[in-house]
């Protein structure tokens, strides 16, 4: 990692002072969006994640997305990133025969967009690895004009959404019957837009609600930021085709300090903290274009995975039956195109909410 920040690595026995039960246990949950990776001496693998959908929540399915993990060491180097497609289709085969829940349902894999319509060399060779799972790409655009070296991750070229090759990869994915998850920071928000427009009938996902950065000379002006985010945000939500994340607010970028704290933060505390946010995505957006995400082993270093399931549920406890299915499994499934979750009785996800 470059940039001025780095992602605090989880602390296991800090997190393990938090003990809190788990609240709806029945309720169904497709995480959408977490890494797997092998991360300065950190790794979060299979062993890792199962441990943590053993939790207790009922996470029956999770979305992979792209974080430079086991890239090929040979060939093109264009093709380099494939190897993390491969790589992480063999951990969801591994936890398939330990009959745990479906780990990398869907894969949302690197292509260097840049390269124009010659990306679709580079989307065919992830859909031969990904056995079935791949369902999207993500190339960052993250940049800010106050962190020219970036903030954790060095930053993308400038106006990366309105370049002609750009548009043109991102073209490749729409050719491929795919989706774009949109990472970037909430300055770029109106580029979003503009490219949204410009393509409509591409589904794009924006990342952990726009990553309000909190760092640097953002810290201590939350109020004016959220102001700023809440306009933007309202005229995403205007494109039709654009869905949002919500999640990633333990990102160390963002301002979380959960980890200086004594002990792991309550799912009460979170949901207070989180809550103008969620309840704005949810009010622009819909919870039909709105997904719950963990965006683990990144936000792990903040709150326990319990934790963090606890506190969406704490946020949406006024919510429908029908709305809370939309918000932590509905949306992704039919976003990533999963096949329809079903209980170990043949319920359906929807039934198994109205009865839970």
């Amino acid at each position: 990692m470059t940039g001025r920040f780095r992602y605090p690595p989880p602390n296991p026995a800090w997190l393990a002072l938090s003990d809190e039960p788990v609240t709806d246990p029945a309720l169904p949950i497709v995480d959408a969006h977490h890494h797997l990776w092998e991360q300065d001496g950190h790794p979060y693998l299979l062993d890792e994640i199962a441990a943590d959908l053993a939790s207790g929540h009922a996470v029956s399915a999770t979305v992979f997305v792209q974080a430079h993990y086991g890239y090929r060491t040979g060939g093109p180097a264009h093709l380099a990133p494939v190897g993390e497609t491969e790589k992480v289709a063999a951990i969801a085969r591994a936890a398939a025969a330990r009959g745990q829940p479906e780990v990398a349902a869907a894969i949302v894999a690197f292509a260097d967009l840049t390269r124009g319509s010659a990306a679709d060399e580079v989307i065919a060779a992830h859909a031969a690895a990904a056995e079935g799972r791949l369902r999207g790409i993500r190339h960052s655009v993250s940049r800010d004009p106050n962190f020219p070296d970036g903030v954790v991750l060095r930053p993308a070229p400038e106006g990366l959404l309105g370049d002609p090759a750009y548009r043109d990869g991102l073209r490749a994915i729409s050719r491929a019957g795919l989706s774009y998850d949109a990472m970037l920071y909430n300055c770029q928000i109106a580029e979003l837009c503009d490219m949204a427009d410009a393509l409509p009938s591409l589904p794009i996902v924006l990342d952990h609600i726009g990553c309000i950065l909190g760092v640097g000379l953002y810290e201590g002006r939350e109020a004016e930021l959220f102001a700023r985010w809440l306009l933007d945000m309202a005229d995403l939500a205007r494109r039709p085709n654009v869905s949002v994340k919500i999640g990633g607010f333990g990102m160390i970028v963002c301002g979380a300090r959960w980890h200086e704290a004594e002990q792991p933060p309550s799912s009460r505390q979170l949901a207070e903290a989180w809550r103008p946010y969620v309840e704005t995505c949810i009010d622009l957006f819909g919870v039909e274009r709105c997904m719950f995400e963990s965006n683990f082993p990144v936000d792990k270093a903040m709150y326990p995975y319990r934790t963090l399931w606890n506190a969406f549920k704490r946020l949406t406890e006024g919510a429908s039956a029908d709305e809370r299915t939309a918000l932590f499994s509905g949306t992704a499934t039919r976003f990533y195109r999963l096949a329809p979750r079903s209980g170990a009785d043949g319920s359906s996800l929807h039934e198994q909410v109205l009865h839970a």
